[in-house]
């Protein structure tokens, strides 16, 4: 969806590179490890443990917005996410917490960067001057998921093209990574789960009618918000009745 311009030539790598470390289970922790089967699949995330990342940062001219589909913002404390990691959207909206050589930030996960290797994280040029200095263009960095600090409900966002014959909804202002949403036309028994897309809406192909909506949104821990006869005009957004449950 748009083409992102690094402010220092990336390292061209080969396709073993986007190989990633999978997760150990130790103990009581998650920790990060390498020399593993890249094939085998990931650990489920548990609340408030997420495990350690590492890789390389690099930075671009962010403006908040890119392939997560968020409108700009002033607060440019965001990155794009390794194509891996990305996870066909799933990042969208998440926080980082990163140490680098020199500080440490929380960015916002905003764009999806497909010539990163696993790992990696491209910053915002204002967030990678807070963790090393620019002329080092690229540097090594640990990382984790963290708890966004927001305030208010979750937010969803209805695609301007949406109609009762095709619905796109986005979430917004979430606490945590997004699993999965289910909506139904108020009044309808069954929710039906809608498909994620890259640019971090979820779809109804065939659509779900008029409105209003009921809503389930279910993080990566397994939390879960429910909201009914949320009322959604094309473009428009609508405040939940809650934010995700909290793990702390």
């Amino acid at each position: 969806m748009r083409r992102r311009e690094h402010l220092r030539p990336a390292v061209v790598r080969g396709s073993d590179a986007m190989k990633i470390a999978v997760a150990c289970i130790v103990p009581a922790l998650l920790v990060a490890c390498s020399g593993d089967d890249p094939g085998a699949p990931p650990t489920a995330p548990i609340c408030g443990a997420e495990m350690l990342r590492s890789g390389e940062a690099t930075y671009y001219a962010a403006d908040g917005s890119g392939n997560c589909s968020f409108d700009p913002t002033g607060d440019l404390m965001v990155a794009a996410m390794n194509e891996l990691d990305y996870a066909v959207g799933g990042a969208c909206g998440a926080c980082a917490a990163i140490d680098g050589p020199s500080g440490s930030i929380v960015v916002r996960i905003v764009d999806r960067c497909p010539e990163c290797p696993a790992g990696n994280i491209d910053l915002s040029a204002e967030a990678f001057a807070m963790i090393a200095e620019p002329i080092e263009g690229r540097v090594h960095i640990d990382w984790r998921y963290v708890t966004c600090d927001v305030t208010g409900p979750i937010v969803y966002a209805s695609n301007a093209d949406s109609n009762p014959w095709w619905l796109a909804i986005q979430i917004r202002n979430h606490r945590y990574r997004i699993a999965k949403v289910e909506a139904r036309a108020t009044g309808d028994s069954a929710f039906t789960e809608l498909d994620r897309q890259e640019w971090n809406y979820f779809i109804a192909a065939d659509g779900l009618g008029e409105g209003p909506f009921d809503f389930r949104v279910t993080d990566v821990y397994g939390g879960a918000v429910e909201d009914t006869a949320i009322a959604l005009a094309p473009g428009a957004e609508a405040n939940g009745a809650a934010q995700l449950p909290s793990c702390d």
